[in-house]
């Protein structure tokens, strides 16, 4: 594959793009994903592809329901274990929460390829190919779900997901902590706890709140996630983007 220099403008963004290009190749990433990949990419583009307050909030009131909960489950698919197969594991780890494949386009081919590509890395134990039960009134195959995993869990972090499973999981009284870059998704709006921003810089910042929590007591803990509204953060996001896009466009000052 060609070499990308370091100096280039878009450097860190033409990487992101190989890692995922990299998936599809494997077998991991199916062309859907491609897609799904480069819309977030242009919202992303929006936010100036920085991480902002509100999302910071998100993330460790995320970080402190995780910790709270007791059976937590990572939920994956072809673009975040990609993109993100260290953190994820990493944070497997920190929160001895069990790793789940679960995708929109399956196939038990894919489903292994996966669970390959991520024990290589270090993963253990993960989820997704046996002992399935359904998702009631889920009709994509993301309605298969391990039984001790997502069918069991208490908290399901579920990034780059589609708003359908979403909103089964929180109908079946489960909390769903989202890494969403579309403030105005199904996903976002559904979810306990939605973090706007790009899945390579929110697993990383998630990873960090929960260490820098983990040894905090269940009161604090309580605390930061009663205090945070996901409603007024999804607002606050959603005012990001037009102040930003307004001052971009010599807007601003006629609003």
């Amino acid at each position: 594959m060609e070499e990308i220099p370091q100096d280039h403008p878009r450097y860190v963004s033409l990487m992101i793009r190989r890692k995922i290009v990299e998936g599809f190749e494997a077998g991991i990433v199916v062309p859907q994903g491609l897609l799904a990949h480069g819309r977030g990419e242009a919202i992303d583009y929006i936010l100036g592809e920085t991480t902002h307050p509100p999302a910071l909030e998100a993330t460790r009131a995320a970080a402190a329901l995780l910790l709270l909960s007791k059976h937590p489950v990572i939920s994956v698919n072809g673009n975040t274990s990609s993109l993100v197969p260290h953190e994820i594991i990493r944070l497997s780890k920190l929160l001895k929460a069990r790793i789940e494949v679960n995708l929109f386009h399956r196939t038990p081919e894919r489903v292994k390829r996966i669970k390959e590509f991520l024990e290589k890395m270090g993963a253990e134990d993960i989820l997704g190919d046996s002992d399935l039960v359904e998702i009631p009134g889920l009709s994509s195959q993301r309605r298969f779900v391990a039984r001790e995993g997502i069918y069991s869990a208490d908290t399901v972090l579920v990034p780059l997901e589609d708003g359908d499973r979403a909103e089964k999981l929180v109908a079946m009284k489960k909390n769903v902590v989202a890494i969403d870059l579309n403030p105005l998704s199904r996903t976002s709006k559904a979810a306990t706890i939605s973090i706007v921003d790009n899945v390579v810089r929110a697993m990383p910042n998630l990873c960090r709140a929960v260490e820098e929590l983990k040894v905090k007591p269940t009161s604090e803990l309580e605390r930061i996630y009663h205090l945070f509204n996901n409603e007024e953060n999804l607002r606050r996001m959603i005012e990001l983007i037009f102040r930003r896009l307004s001052r971009l466009a010599g807007l601003e000052e006629q609003i």
